[in-house]
């Protein structure tokens, strides 16, 4: 059995209860070492192989899973975050369906819910955004047409990037070019979320990639950008002594 498992956004206590579970049951543990904290190997038995992805290709991940299988082992493919974004776990699982091989997945947190945490921030607030983009800038890999940053930017809510971190002057001016962020739009740098030597860095869109380069960040943050960093919204009506719900009427003060 392959189990497919999300460490969470970094911090080794931030994995789900299911997953510590599943890591101290595994005979092979193969973790994405360039992304996932090594502290999370602290919950694997003594007699568990364990392979570090971050210089395998593709067909040598296969290779063990499918070894590790033929002689009976269990075996935990570890990602970072929640694996469901970025994670290119679609092109394993399907190679596993080809190979017979049975498979699971475990959710994790992911690391744009753990920026929001180190922010103390909401993405979704009354009257400022109710929807949250997330997405990266172009670079070395491409993304769909209808899918340029410039185009994303243009909905003007909620903005979260992966994977952009190396890219911010070409992310900043593409953000821009979408024509609803102004350069004094509220945005922050979040480096290695939930870590122990997690940073944050707010500044705007216009300011991106002066505070990346001033602060020598290059890798291993999140990009978020929107007015839910800054001081105006709504009350919640949930909560609002004159709204009535389902589970309460509502009073007129």
């Amino acid at each position: 059995m392959i189990h497919f498992i999300g460490a969470g956004p970094g911090g080794a206590d931030l994995i789900t209860v299911r997953g510590a579970r599943l890591l101290g049951e595994a005979d092979c543990i193969i973790y994405a070492g360039s992304l996932v904290n090594p502290e999370l190997l602290q919950y694997k038995k003594d007699a568990c192989t364990v392979y570090d992805s971050a210089g395998m290709t593709l067909e040598e991940v296969l290779a063990v899973m499918a070894e590790q299988e033929r002689t009976g082992h269990t075996t935990v493919r570890l990602h970072t975050g929640d694996p469901c974004l970025y994670g290119a776990i679609r092109e394993q699982m399907d190679a596993l369906d080809k190979l017979g091989i049975p498979y699971d997945d475990t959710p994790g947190v992911s690391s744009f819910c753990g920026a929001a945490a180190a922010l103390n921030a909401e993405y979704t607030l009354p009257e400022v955004s109710q929807s949250v983009i997330i997405t990266r800038m172009a670079g070395r890999t491409g993304v769909p047409e209808g899918e340029q940053l410039r185009k994303m930017a243009a909905h003007g809510c909620t903005m979260v990037l992966f994977l952009s971190t190396g890219l911010l002057e070409e992310a900043q001016e593409e953000l821009l070019a979408g024509g609803v962020y102004t350069a004094d739009t509220p945005a922050a740098i979040v480096y290695k979320a939930t870590w122990p030597d997690e940073k944050v860095f707010r500044c705007t869109v216009g300011t991106l990639a002066r505070t990346a380069r001033e602060n020598h960040i290059t890798r291993t943050a999140l990009i978020t950008v929107g007015d839910f960093l800054g001081k105006s919204y709504d009350r919640s009506r949930l909560y609002d002594p004159g709204f009535t719900h389902g589970y309460r009427e509502g009073k007129t003060p």
